[in-house]
């Protein structure tokens, strides 16, 4: 036997046996060229042998996207675990139920290639079940599709045994586009919860992994990892800027594009890229710009409370009154903050009660719902704040373009808080803007700052950038 020969079985032999190198093998032979790989690809395929050899069974990666994920934890391991086990049971889901059936497809025909049959040749696909989204081996085996939301009836993952049978892969649970929508959210967050995870044919020993990139604080994997679930998830982190200042991949992205990729899309590279749905310093809001001081200045002359209020009690909403001075000295300042998740009585009784407290040359702005019942929200308002400098005004376009007057403000250093025990947790929820999970500050804020700019001095500039601003956060 020659020597590229022996090389040649030791590289099946091992590709048989350990994941990572047939991933490796597999690579090479469909391609006709070396992979590109790198540390963070032989980590993935660690863990995913982990999971085969039932040391691992809930599993949370998150990476940036293009980094091979799919191709790693989707096609090929399906096609290995086929080959080693080929009863398998699978289920594999992503946000698109194409996307999911064209890789379901991908792990398929991956097992019909010549350089696969040559490592696993007891495994077929079947003839009579070789669709993109649902297929099966001749040994008993099932990879099933679907798009996250889609049904699941007649379909489970795993076998009720000690040895491997197959598990529940998640990719990308998130679209992008649709990841801001609370509602969104939690349809996913549901669907997993009652109709997924029920999919499990043995619920304590069938393995499930969740490999996405992050695109919320409360999305999938932040649902997960704040203890919303019964299991025990271990949460694999790959930032694309590693903790050390190095790139996870340099061969694709070295540093340099990385920091400009940064700089140029901050909640994108904060979330997909960094695995931390916020960029560190601030997104939209520049925190590390905002001063606190202990009193307003004399000059002070007009002031603006703007309210969010939140629709139900009881869903984590937030109702939320932001009161804002023009400073006269070129900055505003930021007073006070009211804040709770009260039913609409409290909301009612509190906006009265403070406006009496801030006297009636605060401007009061309130937000109007749409069709008829906003309309007779507004009216009852202005009735209960008869005698106040009260405006109930309809909301216009999305709330980061209505943030972005004030946000330029506060990034220009020009925003000042007065100290109080409100402080953290309003420059926290700007920080995370606007990819955290409340945001009533901000529409506050916003709102009052507007209504101080827009309507009340509409022949004024914005003042311009203070040149030096001292930092006290």
């Amino acid at each position: 036997m020659t020597t590229d020969a022996l090389d040649l079985l030791a590289f099946q032999t091992l590709a048989r046996t350990d994941f990572y190198w047939f991933s490796r093998y597999m690579f090479y032979k469909r391609r006709n060229y070396k992979w590109m790989q790198n540390w963070h690809h032989e980590k993935i395929c660690q863990v995913l042998q982990d999971v085969y050899d039932g040391k691992e069974n809930r599993v949370v990666i998150n990476i940036p996207p293009r980094y091979s994920k799919t191709e790693l934890v989707i096609v090929n391991f399906i096609a290995w675990c086929m080959g080693k086990t080929p009863d398998s049971e699978f289920i594999y889901t992503s946000y698109s139920a194409d996307l999911a059936h064209n890789y379901n497809a991908q792990a398929r025909d991956l097992i019909k290639t010549e350089a696969y049959q040559e490592l696993f040749p007891d495994t077929k696909v079947s003839n009579d079940k070789d669709a993109k989204g649902h297929w099966g081996t001749t040994k008993g085996g099932v990879s099933y599709s679907a798009g996250v939301g889609g049904t699941m009836t007649g379909y489970g993952a795993g076998k009720m045994r000690e040895t491997f049978g197959g598990a529940i892969l998640v990719d990308d649970p998130h679209k992008a586009s649709e990841a801001r929508s609370k509602k969104r959210r939690q349809n996913v967050q549901e669907w997993f919860a009652e109709t997924l995870k029920s999919r499990l044919n043995d619920p304590i020993r069938t393995p499930m992994i969740i490999i996405m990139q992050r695109l919320h604080e409360d999305d999938l994997t932040g649902w997960l990892m704040t203890g919303n679930d019964d299991d025990d998830w271990t949460l694999l982190k790959m930032p694309a800027l590693q903790p050390d200042g190095t790139a996870l991949w340099p061969k694709k992205h070295d540093v340099t594009k990385l920091k400009a990729m940064q700089e140029a899309q901050p909640y994108m590279f904060a979330g997909q890229y960094q695995q931390e749905p916020t960029p560190g310093e601030g997104g939209e809001f520049k925190v590390s710009m905002i001063e606190i001081v202990d009193a307003l200045p004399a000059t002070a002359n007009k002031s603006a409370r703007g309210w969010d209020l939140a629709s139900t009690s009881n869903e984590g909403d937030y109702t939320a009154g932001v009161k804002i001075w023009q400073g006269g000295d070129g900055y505003f300042y930021v007073e006070d903050v009211e804040r709770g998740q009260w039913d609409s009585s409290i909301v009612r009784s509190t906006i009265k009660l403070t406006a009496q407290l801030d006297g009636k040359l605060t401007a009061i702005r309130l937000p109007q719902d749409p069709g008829q019942a906003g309309k007779d929200q507004a009216k009852s308002y202005t009735r209960l704040l008869a005698g106040y400098n009260v405006a109930v005004l309809p909301v216009s376009g999305d709330k980061i373009t209505r943030a972005e007057p004030f946000a330029a403000q506060v990034n220009a250093g020009n925003v000042r808080l007065i100290r109080g025990d409100w402080n953290k947790a309003y420059i926290d929820e700007l920080k995370l803007f606007p990819l955290g999970t409340n945001d009533d500050q901000v529409d506050g804020s916003a709102d009052a700052f507007n209504h101080l700019f827009n309507f009340e001095n509409q022949d004024d500039e914005p003042p311009a950038p203070i040149p030096t601003v001292k930092n006290y956060w």
